[in-house]
């Protein structure tokens, strides 16, 4: 064992307190609110999760370069699903590490107020704590808080999607001790409850987990396209600039998802809801007659900004939309530039 690991994780054996969760931010569990997705998968079995449970309408994504929302809403209207939103009074609910050192706040992290971000809850930070970071999926948040007030069935056909999504099968496999201390502090040892369903569960053993994974890549195989992968919906291309990518300009100034790239996302989206017993309502997602928002996306790398208390506290006053930091010297971001988020 990894014995760096086991010092850091010596006083982690806290317990997730659900319904200090839920009352700090209420809006998790109430019915028929609006949201906005992370356009992969993650966010894709966030928005059929809760638009099952709980009646949420999806009304456009965003991915840290263009947000596409239909005509009529504000960001204020919404909560952004698998995304920290660095703005008070917009809601979001994220996975990402996004405290640089909890020994040194800035002024301004009251930013944060709406943001049930799940390494925040935990207090865990990038400085000291980068290694401990969530190793999970938003959606695996999300069935723990919404879980935690009514009954969840998880098939046996849903471990598949629910454990390749942001690598979670690969996460336990491959940072076991901090992936052991989360499902701890997630209460997914508690028997009868979703979260155990999904990681403690019964019905596989690790080669026929291997085979059914394996089934399950092959089927978002045959949705992907050269440069675009079945489990994502492309709004940009992954590594551009931020120029819209599958989208179209309809008369009035809104913008359609191109119809083969909406099939293409569907047959995901149907897919992870075979395997879920999540049901995809077309009704309740919204593919058309979207405003579009540009931003500006950089990281500390590629502005050769070494990662520290002081760049960190420069770089919070210059007020980014959304960040999240990816190594130990490295924060990626966006800035509301050209647009502002509305």
């Amino acid at each position: 064992m990894d014995s760096k690991i086991q010092k850091l994780l010596e006083d982690k054996h806290e317990l997730i307190g659900y319904a200090g969760v839920r009352e700090k931010y209420p809006w998790l569990v109430q019915r028929d609110q609006n949201c906005i997705l992370s356009p992969d998968s993650d966010g894709m079995l966030c928005g059929l999760f809760m638009s099952k449970f709980l009646n949420w309408k999806i009304r456009g994504f965003y991915d840290g370069k263009i947000m596409v929302l239909e005509d009529g809403f504000s960001a204020k209207d919404c909560v952004f699903l698998d995304m920290e939103i660095y703005r008070k009074g917009i809601r979001s609910v994220g996975q990402h590490m996004v405290m640089f050192n909890r020994d040194r706040i800035p002024g301004n992290w009251q930013n944060f107020d709406d943001c049930a971000s799940i390494n925040n809850i935990r207090n865990h930070d990038g400085y000291h704590d980068f290694r401990l970071k969530y190793p999970f999926g938003t959606i695996h948040f999300l069935i723990g808080v919404v879980g935690s007030t009514k009954e969840i069935i998880i098939h046996k056909s849903a471990i598949a999607p629910l454990l390749f999504t942001d690598g979670t099968w690969m996460n336990l496999l491959g940072y076991t001790e901090n992936s052991l201390s989360w499902l701890s502090y997630l209460r997914a040892s508690e028997e009868h409850t979703p979260l155990n369903n999904i990681f403690l569960n019964r019905h596989y053993s690790l080669y026929e987990l291997m085979l059914t994974m394996d089934v399950f890549l092959r089927q978002r195989d045959e949705i992907s396209v050269p440069r675009e992968q079945g489990d994502r919906i492309s709004i940009t291309l992954r590594g551009g600039e931020g120029i819209p990518h599958n989208l179209t300009a309809d008369i009035g100034g809104t913008f359609s998802f191109d119809q083969g790239a909406k099939e293409r996302a569907e047959s995901f989206l149907r897919l992870l809801s075979v395997l879920t017993g999540w049901e995809y309502q077309e009704q309740s997602w919204c593919w058309s007659k979207w405003r579009l928002s540009q931003f500006t996306k950089g990281d500390f790398v590629g502005s050769k900004l070494r990662l520290s208390n002081k760049s960190f506290d420069e770089f919070i006053e210059k007020n980014p939309l959304s960040f999240a930091m990816t190594s130990t010297q490295n924060i990626e971001y966006t800035i509301e530039e050209p647009d502002k988020m509305y």
